[in-house]
């Protein structure tokens, strides 16, 4: 029976629902599957160190979360087209002696929204979010058709260089920086950022800032309902959860670790049993 060995690098990764996803996937297609979590903050060592330690314990593979998903492109052989486009990998291959970046957040993404929130206007769109997950998000808006994104982040320089990459490839009058101001008059908002997570509690939006004309996506799973998706109920707004983003992302990761096709149908009804702490911890 084939075998594979997987891990999950990131910080605060104790709740993941990767490993519970994985592993039972893997079950019903009859392969051998051991998914491990490598957290940094009980690792205390940097990304580098842990990759090299990964490629050198024998590990067909990696996924890469927060804070590592840009950290890790400079120890990296080879990125895959995608992955280089958006700056950012949240899947390491390990073959042939290489380590190969890939990024499937921006396809997940992209299918959860399609899936979860089908008929929403995207003219204007709010990204609070600029960093590694937020760079696949932006992309996937915009190849969704979205107008005009504006993106938002606490650290201007991040933004900025995340909004010329984007005009480079969608063109100069699609993306923005901006603040929260802008949120007003625009048709949706994507929260990417760490906020309304377990270790990062609180909303990044005060809520008066909403409004019923908004429709607001959250990719935090880790709660469900988060503090920002909480809020955006409350005030009328349609609301998109990150467990779609999270199960789907983990769908093409599964297909580029073993080449099998996983059943996502399968993978979202098993991400909706799992309910108490890989998937709604508070």
């Amino acid at each position: 029976m084939t075998s594979y060995l997987i891990g999950l690098v990131g910080s605060g990764i104790g709740p993941s629902a990767s490993p519970a996803l994985h592993e039972r996937e893997a079950d019903e297609l009859g392969l051998r599957y051991v998914y491990r979590l490598l957290d940094l903050d009980v690792l205390r060592r940097p990304v580098a160190d842990v990759l090299a330690a990964a490629r050198l314990a024998g590990f067909d593979g990696l996924n890469v979360t927060h804070p590592a998903k840009q950290a890790v492109l400079p120890h990296l052989d080879e990125l895959a087209p995608e992955a280089a486009a958006l700056g950012a990998v949240n899947t390491v291959v390990f073959r042939d002696g290489r380590a190969i970046g890939h990024n499937t957040d921006a396809t997940g993404f992209a299918r959860s929204l399609t899936r979860g929130l089908p008929d929403v206007r995207m003219e204007e769109v709010v990204l609070l979010g600029a960093g590694g997950a937020g760079a696949a998000v932006a992309h996937a808006l915009l190849s969704l058709g979205t107008g005009r994104l504006t993106v938002h982040d606490v650290d201007r320089t991040r933004s900025a260089k995340l909004v010329e990459a984007l005009r480079t490839r969608f063109g100069a009058a699609r993306a923005e920086t901006g603040g929260l101001d802008v949120i007003a008059h625009a048709d949706g908002l994507v929260h990417a950022t760490p906020t309304g997570m377990a270790a990062h509690p609180g909303s990044p939006v005060p809520a008066e800032l909403l409004h019923p004309r908004l429709w607001v996506a959250d990719i935090v799973y880790r709660p469900l309902e988060t503090a920002l998706l909480a809020a955006a109920r409350a005030r009328g707004c349609r609301v998109l959860d990150g467990g779609g983003m999270v199960v789907l992302q983990a769908a093409e990761s599964f297909r580029l670790f073993t080449g099998a096709d996983p059943d996502p149908a399968r993978m979202l009804r098993h991400f909706g049993t799992l309910g108490g702490e890989a998937a709604r911890a508070a």
